[in-house]
């Protein structure tokens, strides 16, 4: 497959809905009470790697009354995002920005083909065997801030009772050391995590379990993991909550 035929701009616009949906179809639907979650009254929510708004999307319907922040560094991925945001009545602000532990310019493995796994980082044999669409890449310049920063430059304060979503591809905790303080505020934070290594360089688990844990953010479960043929869990998107 021609590297033109991957960047005909009729590729890019379909590719990623279609890898959307094949991840719909195959990972099970978030039970709706969000592991209590939906108890809480949810007055903020920062959604980091929104993409395009996947995520924000749905938390919008599960909170109409939250305001939400989203942050997507990839241009393409952050037009839609800002679409759809800014026809959400004040309700979504949006940031072309990546996150992490410190302000810098920086590139990013854009993936072609589905932007969602897009990261800092590059992609290891293992990703690129498993998930063949992430091998065409282009790196794309970017800004990278920090958490903390972007809420202090914020005109009012955030809302009580907070939910941070991270999705990040093995940045996380860059994310978290960046964040400190915003996080010590959250109720409640959602990750994707690997346990496969499918980034050089990904934080692990455990790095992630003992950042959060000493901001007060206890493991709390799994929304869904994907599994192996043999078994094991490649990935997961885990919940950590705040103890009342």
């Amino acid at each position: 497959m021609s590297n033109a035929f991957l960047r005909h701009p009729l590729v890019r616009r379909y590719s990623d809905p279609f890898f959307n949906l094949i991840g719909q179809l195959l990972t099970p639907e978030w039970d709706s009470r969000l592991l209590g979650v939906s108890q809480l009254a949810i007055a903020t929510i920062i959604d980091i790697g929104a993409n395009k708004g996947q995520f924000a999307k749905k938390m919008r319907r599960q909170f109409p009354h939250a305001q939400i922040l989203a942050f997507e560094p990839i241009p393409d991925a952050y037009q839609v995002l800002k679409h759809w945001g800014d026809r959400q009545s004040n309700a979504v602000k949006t940031f072309n920005l990546a996150l992490g532990e410190k302000e810098d310019s920086l590139e990013i493995n854009s993936h072609v083909l589905f932007s969602a796994s897009s990261s800092l980082l590059p992609t290891t044999d293992l990703c690129e065997n498993l998930y063949p669409m992430v091998r065409e890449q282009e790196k794309i310049k970017i800004k990278q801030s920090t958490l903390d920063y972007e809420i202090a430059q914020l005109t009012e304060p955030l809302a009580s009772d907070l939910l941070i979503k991270i999705d990040v591809q093995g940045y996380e905790d860059r994310v978290i050391r960046g964040g400190k303080q915003t996080l010590s505020q959250a109720k409640a934070c959602i990750l994707e995590v690997s346990l496969d290594e499918l980034y050089q360089g990904q934080c692990q688990f455990r790095d992630i379990f003992y950042l959060l844990d000493d901001l007060g953010l206890h493991y709390a479960g799994n929304f869904d993991q994907m599994v192996a043929k043999d078994g094991h869990v490649r990935y997961l998107n885990a919940l950590f909550l705040r103890s009342s």
